[in-house]
Parts: C-alpha cells; structure tokens; sequence
C-alpha cells in the first residue's frame, strides 16, 4: 500500500486527535485491529506515524530533515516521509542499500565508511548511481581502497563527504563523551583531511557530517543521573557550536559544500540552531522506540510495536508467549530489551529476559492472559524491529489499512 502522512482523516465525534495518550483505549483498538491475523505481528499506526513525521518538522524549525533509513527499513515509510515538505535526502547505512534506494531516490548519502569491495565497483560503475550517492569518509585509506577497486581514469566521479568526530573531549577525569567515530576532530584535521580528498583525482568533496551522539542518543529524563546528563550536554552543545563553526568556515575556503548534517531524533532543536548546519538526520523519531521516551524535548507517539502470542501458562500468574529476543543493538543492558505494553503491569523474569524462542511475563496482567491471547511490545528502537519480520501492518485506530513491506519482506538484508 502507499502511505500519505498528509491525508488526515476527519476525526469521529469524540475521537481524540492523539490516541495513545489513553493507552487502554490505543492498545485495545490496535490489538482489534489485527485480531484476525495470526503468528508474530508487527504494525505501525498511521495516525501515529503522521503525528511524529509532522512533530519532527515542528521541531527542525523549518531546517530539512534527511531520513535515516536505517532507523526505518521500509521504502514505503521512507518515501512517505519524503513526500512531506520538510524533508530531503535520504542518510543510508550500507553502500548495497544506498544503490537499491538509488534506483528510485536521488540524493543518498552513506551514513558510514565502507569496504564493500563489489559494491564499490558497482558504484564506480554507473555513473547514474555516482551522481545519486555520496560516500562518507574519514581516512586516506578509505580513498585507497576506492582507487584499487577502480581507477580514477576508469570510473565515475565518486561524490565524498567527511565524517568528522562530534563527540566531547572534556576535562580530566571524563575524557572522550560520545560514540567512536571519526579519528578527525579538530578544524586542522578535518581541513588536512579535506585538501587530500579535494587534491585526489575521481574524487569530489560535496560535505561534512558531524553526529553528536552524546546529546541525540542520550535521554535527558530517564530518571536517575539526569542532572549530569544535562550538564554535560550543554557543556558539549556550547564547545560544539564553536568546533563545526571553524570545521566548516575551514572547508568552504577548500571546497564548495553541499551539505552541512548533523544531528539526530533526540537532539533536532540544538542542532537545526546551529547556523553551520544546513541539514538534519532523523528517522528514530517517525516509528518511535521505547529510547526515545526519555526526553524532555519531545514526547513521540508509540507508532511501531508487535505483538505476540501466549502459549503456555507456567503459573497462574506467568504467560509465556512465543518470541520476544528482539535485542537492540547497544549495550548489554535492561533497556536493550523489548518493553511490553499492553496489558499494563506485565514484567519479564529477571533471569530470563526476553528469550530467543519464548518469554515468559510475570504480574497481576498475566493472571488475565489465556493461551492464544496476545500481549504487546514496544521495540527499543526503531529500525531493527524491520529485521525481524517480512511486512507492517498498517492500523488506524481499530481499522487494518493494509500492509507495507519491510526490506526483509522486499527479499534485502543489507547488515
């Protein structure tokens, strides 16, 4: 089916135009949905979608926003949200997908470096594909490997972008706040870096990149620690502002850039402020993982959630349904897990967790759950819930819209 974000229906007398603020009433409605349906199901709620696609324009203050597909893996999610005005682009995570998407998109951005060697030579092949997406880098090396793949006399122009590192390097005894990424960090390396990149030939320079991970992947209201959390993210905001402004001032005078992006679902205000940036990333925010509840910015709306069958009782007040180890990537840790939702009040054993087969859930709720009944989860982000099953279910309130395929369900596994 085709998605349109812009098609709102009217709303029924009485009907609340945010649903899943009564979650008895928005989970009850979705599970009638797809009651018919059997196994594992996995759906996205259109009005829920809309909102969130709609809130994050709100929110990039009117910066466009380029879609991070790995945090989709849908094309008709993907294209959906590029037919609203507001978005551009599309920010890939393998160079494989980056030329599928390009048969139909053209403005792709690889989020990350690559070594995909037949990949590269497909890319350095087709001149069309060339045109459409650009590679992202942050060593020579990654040059090298392009040139051996394919020579810069017999190949296409290869678009390339730099990655340089937006993480905080603060005062002894923290050190490094952020993910690894980039080993160029300071305006002298990044400029370095793109006189080489700018002086090779096959090669073009179009933009920079900087994720600032410690302030779109951290929650600043999870509870505990929140205190530092804002603390070290306004210290890391202000040394930020200052940082892009000289990296990207140091290579306007070295190349003519195309884009500026930074930025992610949780940190869209801060970054669309910043005057060097000409671009937002963000695709978390349209399916809404459980992460990104703990945040004081903004509140998404529980789009993307599954559900799965009871198929045991081990106690009167334990149901154990079928599935459930859909582990996020990240730390080993609790918030790793799916979080159940609905039945209210359900809690996986603390041994146990979410299993690979089954996963037992314990609580006052599970007393209420017979075997063929079915209890609902939210993933803990986004994207990766799609590697999990072929197809969404498209809802609306109590209505089944129909069914989007994921790109499992499209036959691609791309990481």
């Amino acid at each position: 089916m085709s998605l349109d974000l812009l098609a709102a229906p009217a709303l029924r007398p009485g009907a609340s135009a945010e649903p899943w603020k009564d979650a008895a009433a928005y989970w009850r409605a979705r599970a009638h949905a797809v009651q018919a349906l059997s196994g594992p199901i996995a759906t996205v709620d259109l009005a829920a979608l809309r909102y969130n696609a709609l809130d994050l324009i709100v929110r990039a203050g009117g910066v466009p926003i380029r879609v991070a597909s790995k945090s989709v893996r849908v094309r008709e999610i993907l294209d959906a949200a590029l037919a609203l005005p507001g978005y551009r682009g599309i920010l890939a995570f393998t160079l494989p997908e980056a030329l599928w998407l390009a048969e139909t998109h053209d403005d792709i951005v690889l989020g990350y470096p690559t070594a995909d060697r037949a990949a590269l030579a497909a890319l350095a092949a087709d001149e069309a594909a060339a045109a459409r997406v650009t590679l992202m880098v942050d060593d020579i090396a990654q040059l090298d490997l392009v040139d051996a793949v394919a020579a810069p006399s017999s190949r296409a122009e290869i678009r390339v972008a730099i990655d340089a590192d937006a993480s905080w390097r603060a005062p002894a005894p923290l050190g490094h706040i952020g993910v690894r990424r980039s080993p160029v960090h300071e305006p002298a390396e990044v400029a370095t870096l793109a006189r080489v990149v700018s002086a090779r030939p096959g090669f073009r320079l179009v933009g920079l990149m900087m994720y600032e991970a410690q302030i779109a992947g951290q929650g600043d209201a999870t509870g505990a620690g929140d205190g530092i959390v804002r603390w070290m993210q306004r210290r890391s905001s202000a040394e930020l502002l200052d940082r892009r402004a000289a990296i990207v001032a140091a290579l306007r005078d070295i190349a003519p850039l195309e884009f500026v992006n930074g930025g992610g679902t949780g940190s869209l205000e801060f970054t669309a402020s910043d005057q060097a940036v000409t671009e937002v990333t963000a695709g978390s925010g349209l399916l809404a993982g459980h992460l990104f509840d703990g945040y004081r910015a903004f509140d998404p709306a529980p789009a993307a959630a599954f559900a799965l069958e009871v198929v045991r009782k081990p106690a009167a007040d334990i149901a154990t349904v079928l599935g459930g180890g859909w582990i996020a990537s990240g730390p080993p840790v609790a918030s790793r897990q799916p979080l159940p939702v609905w039945p209210e009040g359900l809690e996986m054993l603390p041994r146990e967790g979410a299993g690979e087969v089954q996963t037992p859930l314990q609580g006052d709720a599970a007393r209420g759950l017979a075997v063929g009944d079915r209890a609902w989860f939210r993933h803990a982000k986004s994207g990766e819930l799609a590697e999990r099953v072929a197809r969404y279910h498209v809802t609306d309130g109590d209505a089944l819209l129909g069914e989007v395929p994921t790109y499992r369900g499209e036959g691609k596994s791309f990481l």
